[in-house]
């Protein structure tokens, strides 16, 4: 039916109805696995009752249902603040967004988004085409943004109150006709959507300067007529300002659209697709309801309310995985992953430097026990020699040609792409032009799971999980010198390796992910673990500028001061020997200079650990403490100056770290190749060394850093009133301690004493001993045992919360922070020292992961909000975040990123101190931190 006159279009606002269901109905999970699907739930119903309602003679003839698309539109472009107070959609409704459309689709009904655009524009373009082709149209919608569009055959209908809205309803919402409506809204702004409008002017006064000047240019011409001051200077002043809201809130009519009207005829409801999408949610109801209306038998849904461990899934068999070599069998591959809404994607490369590596082939799949491996970069030939071969090897698809085919079903919103370290896949894709997600990580699926229990690299999850031992990689590559990169791996070897991965990706997550809600940490896993990979991945991409002159410098230099060194400690030993040899250290601090303390290992030779040498150093050995300054030195020069350099990325000049997610058990990153967070910066020369990380021209680094945000946890916690207060009001935390626990009034503070309290306050927090205290102040052990009890009798609430945790840890096998990450104890029944081990950690655990979840929270806040702003995230060291910035914007990004992390706790958790943020500027991080 082609529209035209006597059509009725009705166009269905999908974000309305979507939050209007969230908000309106309790929070409703499937049985089967824990999904949320409250909203979905109420968005069906909803959607069949306007169809039940819409008979008779305004029935409309073509239907659809208009979406947001996710992310940024040309508004941001326009006005990079546009939108940005709205906070995130709640967790537990971002995973229904996708099932909303797949709902839309099994009622049979048209629905679209637009990439850039809102709804709103989709909307008002449909609404001109259908006035233009002499039809009707109702906008089912209260928004006020969509009251423009009313008049020559456009009406709304509010379907929560069943009432209509035309031209005289405009009016009396907004004080003129639907054409000055943007007008309105230009002067009057949007404190929502952040439109900045005419400071003090809201709509009636909005309304009543419009009805007197007749638009919003006659206004602004005549604005210096105004009587009222107040009026007349805030609409002079933002006069720019004003006429920018004006283009926020004009929507775009004139779309070109890859669809028309015609495309939008109403159709009746299928009842297989239909019934089918209902008896997946679940929804026995609504399902045994259509299913009567329909006059068919409604399907059973037999839900077991055990999680879902896949004990059926069929054997491992290499053998049927599939070697896709052409168009045709790619094209069946996307189709079923379409149909199926999810597949498990992995990638093989030439290494592990995802900045540099190149991508030879992907591995799909969307089965257990079918997979596919997609060769891409294989070489003809495996050897090295004179007669190697950089030709392709047969039987491999168009490099490009693959990837034009594969890129949008990657970035399809609807497909959720599943992987085993996914950052590692995203990083590899996006160098290559494709922004994957959405995302699910069945390496951090385990982690929010078992965290504590074991590591979750993919071999030891298949073999503890799955009882597979993966194919392994070594065969195929060699060893040695001889090893050779995954591009000359045979492809006919290479399909069931990789494809494998995928299957074992898929079985994975078909175990994990309904575990989530069992355990419940699936607010874990979505609002701290998921959504940091992008995050991480761009962090890693953007890297930081390393100077490798500076360097350079500092390795001839720490050699200079070595060889200084080794002169003065030969003279101190009486003789020349090799100061990097434990062995020949040890029989000359133990054998010639007959030092006590000497204990010998295994291998007969002596122990001179950092351990030994501070005890001996401490005591006032002089050869050991020279020993102790040249093994920094060398470390030093080693690890970093001379390290580093080999890590400068020749494409960018700058350190790419990668950064670990599922390392530490208490959700502390952890930085690798190279490791950034271990920089020592309590010595000189290791501070020396954050010089050579610089910004670029015109630009500084800027460090923000949560000031001792685990103290400030502990109070929080530990419910300790005189150190919560203390924070309140901004007191030397440590000088306080010091006051409490020594009698010292804070007027007569010293720095020693001030020492001892922040030896005392920090170790408390790891469980540090008497023994462990006497070593860091170089005091007897039994002073410093007498410090620890005093501390405690003075802040008994931490002998409190250090027992509960203990037997907390002890009945439950784990711990959990503020947040709601679980932190297994396994070894809390040990004996001996892995005892007192196991419980530092137990102690430790809820407050290092708190903090570590709140630094968490800020990161994956951040893209949003320093988004449009000329700042890039480079770093994360613990407590630390690291910017690239302008120097002209230095004041502005400090302020909002110094919000995001003071505020990042909330509203999840609402702590009883302040968490602050100390912010430092500089050319490198070295002035900077």
């Amino acid at each position: 039916m082609s529209f035209g006159k006597g059509c009725h279009l009705h166009l269905i606002d999908g974000s309305a109805f979507i939050f209007r269901a969230y908000h309106a109905l309790p929070p409703l999970t499937r049985k089967s696995d824990g999904l949320p699907i409250g909203a979905v739930a109420g968005f069906c119903n909803m959607l069949y009752k306007q169809i039940e309602a819409n008979k008779g003679p305004d029935a409309p003839t073509h239907v659809a249902v208009i979406f947001d698309y996710s992310g940024k539109t040309f508004r941001n472009e326009i006005y990079d603040k546009y939108k940005a107070n709205r906070p995130p959609p709640p967790e537990d409704l971002r995973p229904q967004f996708p099932l909303t459309r797949d709902a839309t689709r099994a009622f049979n009904i048209a629905c679209h988004e637009v990439e850039g655009f809102e709804a709103d524009d989709i909307i008002a373009t449909l609404s001109r085409q259908a006035r233009e082709a002499g039809g009707r149209c109702t906008i089912i919608s209260s928004d006020k943004d969509l009251m423009q569009l009313v008049g020559g055959g456009v009406e709304m209908l509010d379907a929560m109150k069943n009432k209509r809205i035309d031209a005289d309803g405009v009016r009396e919402k907004f004080g003129v006709g639907p054409e000055r409506v943007v007008d309105v809204q230009a002067l009057a702004g949007d404190s929502v959507d952040n439109i900045p409008g005419a400071p003090g002017i809201g709509i009636k006064t909005a309304a009543l300067l419009i009805n007197e000047y007749g638009d919003l240019e006659n206004l602004l011409e005549h604005a210096e007529e105004i009587k009222q001051p107040k009026r007349r200077q805030a609409l002079i002043e933002n006069a720019d300002l004003i006429r920018l809201s004006k283009q926020l809130v004009t929507l775009v009519d004139d779309m070109d659209l890859d669809f028309t009207l015609d495309d939008l005829e109403l159709k009746a409801p299928e009842p297989e697709p239909l019934l089918s999408f209902l008896t997946e949610m679940e929804f026995r109801t609504l399902t045994k309801r259509i299913a009567d209306q329909m006059g068919v038998e409604p399907p059973a849904i037999e839900v077991s309310a055990a999680p879902v461990d896949t004990p059926d899934a069929p054997p491992f068999n290499a053998g049927k995985y599939e070697w896709v070599k052409d168009v045709d069998a790619l094209t069946k591959w996307i189709e079923r992953i379409y149909e199926r809404g999810y597949v498990a994607v992995d990638t093989e490369t030439t290494g592990l430097d995802t900045m540099r590596v190149d991508l030879v082939g992907i591995s799909l799949s969307v089965e257990a026990g079918e997979a596919c491996y997609i060769p891409l970069r294989h070489k003809e030939s495996a050897g090295d020699d004179l007669f190697a071969s950089d030709a392709l090897a047969e039987g491999q698809m168009n490099f490009d040609v693959a990837l034009t085919m594969l890129k949008p079903m990657l970035q399809d919103e609807s497909i959720l792409k599943i992987g085993q370290n996914m950052k590692y896949d995203a990083k590899i894709f996006a160098r290559v032009g494709v922004d994957v997600a959405p995302i699910d990580d069945t390496m951090l699926l385990s982690y929010a799971l078992h965290a504590g229990l074991h590591n979750h690299g993919m071999d030891a999850l298949s073999e503890r999980y799955l009882d597979h031992s993966p194919i392994p990689i070594k065969p195929l590559l060699g060893a040695g010198k001889s090893a050779i990169t995954f591009d000359k791996v045979k492809v006919a070897d290479a399909v069931p390796y990789a494809a494998e991965d995928a299957d074992i990706t898929l079985r994975l997550w078909q175990m994990f992910k309904p575990r989530l809600h069992v355990e419940q940490v699936t607010t874990v896993y979505e609002t701290m673990e998921r959504p940091l990979v992008p995050v991480l991945a761009q962090m890693e991409m953007n890297g930081i500028k390393v100077d490798r002159d500076v360097l350079s410098r500092m390795s001839n230099n720490f050699a200079q001061k070595m060889a200084a060194l080794e002169a003065e400690i030969h003279e101190l030993a009486g003789r020349s020997f090799n100061v990097g040899s434990p062995k020949q250290l040890g029989e000359i601090l133990f054998d010639e200079m007959g030092l006590e303390g000497g204990k010998k290992g295994k291998t007969g030779a002596y122990a001179t650990g950092a351990d030994v040498l501070e005890d001996l150093a401490a005591e006032g050995n002089e050869l050991a403490a020279r020993v102790l300054d040249w093994r920094q030195l060398s470390k030093l020069k080693s690890t970093y100056t001379d390290a580093l350099q080999d890590h400068i990325n020749p494409d960018t000049g700058r350190v790419h770290t990668s950064y670990v997610i599922a390392g530490a058990n208490t959700g502390r990153l952890a930085s690798t190749d190279p490791n950034l967070q271990n920089i020592p910066v309590r010595t000189e020369e290791g501070r020396k060394i954050r010089e050579a990380f610089v910004a670029d021209e015109g630009k500084v680094l800027l460090s923000l850093d949560y000031s001792q945000i685990e103290l400030r946890i502990l109070a929080h916690i530990a419910d300790i009133d005189a150190l919560k207060q203390a924070f309140r009001d901004g007191l030397d935390i440590h000088a306080m301690t010091a006051s409490e626990m020594f009698d010292v009034p804070l007027d007569e503070m010293t720095p020693d004493i001030r020492r001892k309290a922040k030896a005392i306050n920090f170790g408390v927090i790891y469980g540090i001993s008497g023994f462990g205290l006497a070593r860091n102040l170089r005091i007897p052990r039994k002073e410093a045992q007498g410090f620890i009890d005093r501390y405690f009798e003075r802040f008994p609430g931490i002998r409190t919360y250090m027992d509960t945790t203990v037997e907390y840890a002890k009945e439950h096998k784990y711990v959990k922070t503020l947040f709601g990450r679980k932190i297994h104890t396994p070894e809390m029944g040990s004996k001996g020292p892995r005892a007192g081990f196991a419980k530092r950690a137990a102690i430790n655990a809820p407050i290092q992961g708190s903090a570590a979840d709140i630094i968490r929270r800020a990161m994956v806040r951040m893209p949003e909000a320093i988004y449009g702003m000329p700042a890039k995230m480079l770093l994360q060291v613990h407590d630390e975040l690291i910017f690239e910035v302008e120097e002209g914007a230095v004041d502005a990004v400090t302020k909002v990123v110094r919000d995001v992390m003071e505020g990042a706790s909330m509203p999840a958790v609402k702590l009883d101190v302040p968490l602050i943020v100390d912010a430092g500027v500089g050319v490198n991080w070295a002035e900077a931190h």
